[in-house]
């Protein structure tokens, strides 16, 4: 019987030598590639999170701080006293009623003529469709400052000028443009065989578009609503320029008396007059959060 042998070379012969210096192990503290990338993309992040949270902060700390200041600091003693001095009708309750009248009738006139003006983008083809659509995108584009001489010019003329619904008009105008795009956008994705099974039962185009497709695009329509309501209630230019009496500025020009003489700022009541501003935003978006995150379900709508 032939003996078996180990073929592992010995410690100190040739090819163990040769096999050991091609290996060489890899330090622990090295990091892989995607390693590095994560880590850098989670610091851009809380960098990102940051810039938002700091503002925040700044604004619950210094509303009910006794002596605020321009520090995210938390408050040495606290106070409501801020809030009592600015929930009067001249500081608040007024300018507020007046951007909800505002902003509110100018969004309902901006969904309106939007879901109007989209419909017949979405659902008939033209020679001169994708051009009007690259025109109106670009007429978002255009800053508000290089149209606001001959507006107020017009208004001035035509004796709109100071009033409500002349401001109204002009907000809704301005905020048409983007709104005609996204309402087409979303419109493309309702069906066209479900809005033809309405004519087949005797419905109109408008009875089609307000029974069938603006309850299917639900979600949509409340984006719509919900980004021209916001872009409107923080607009500060528009109505300081087309706006004159006191009792009609909205609470977005109004915020502006807080700003005194010499560089002397109400810090406190700034913060707290800020948080009430802000809350009507914030509740309508709670209102509508349940229709922002249904989604489009229309898969099985039609069949075939």
């Amino acid at each position: 019987m032939t003996a078996l042998h180990d073929s592992t070379p010995a410690a100190g012969a040739p090819g163990a030598r040769s096999a050991g210096r091609g290996r060489r192990p890899l330090p622990h503290h090295a990091l892989s590639r995607g390693t590095r990338q994560r880590i850098a993309a989670d610091l851009g992040l809380l960098v990102i999170m940051a810039s938002f949270v700091l503002p925040l902060l700044w604004l619950l700390f210094a509303s009910v701080d006794e002596k605020p200041g321009m520090t995210v600091t938390p408050p040495g003693s606290l106070t409501l006293d801020n809030f009592s001095n600015v929930l009067t009708d001249e500081i608040t309750f007024t300018p507020m009623l007046n951007s909800l009248l505002l902003c509110g009738s100018a969004t309902l006139m901006t969904v309106v003529c939007a879901a109007l003006a989209a419909y017949p983008l979405s659902r008939y083809r033209a020679r001169f469709s994708r051009p009007y659509l690259l025109t109106i995108l670009f007429t978002t584009c255009l800053p508000i400052t290089a149209v606001m001489v001959p507006v107020y010019g017009l208004f001035v003329q035509t004796n709109l000028i100071d009033t409500m619904h002349g401001t109204s008009f002009f907000l809704a105008t301005s905020q048409l443009p983007f709104a005609i795009w996204l309402m087409k956008n979303f419109m493309d994705g309702v069906p066209v065989a479900l809005e033809e099974a309405a004519w087949t039962d005797g419905a109109s185009w408008l009875q089609a578009l307000v029974r069938v497709i603006l309850p299917l695009m639900g979600p949509g329509f409340a984006v719509v609503t919900v980004y021209s309501f916001i872009m409107m209630w923080g607009n500060f230019f528009v109505p300081f320029m087309l706006i004159i009496s006191p009792d009609q500025l909205p609470a977005s020009v109004s915020i502006f008396t807080f700003f005194g003489n010499f560089g002397s700022i109400a810090y406190g009541e700034l913060a707290a007059f800020s948080i009430l501003y802000s809350t009507p935003v914030l509740l309508l978006y709670i209102l509508i959060s349940k229709r922002l995150g249904g989604g489009f379900t229309l898969g099985g709508a039609v069949k075939g």
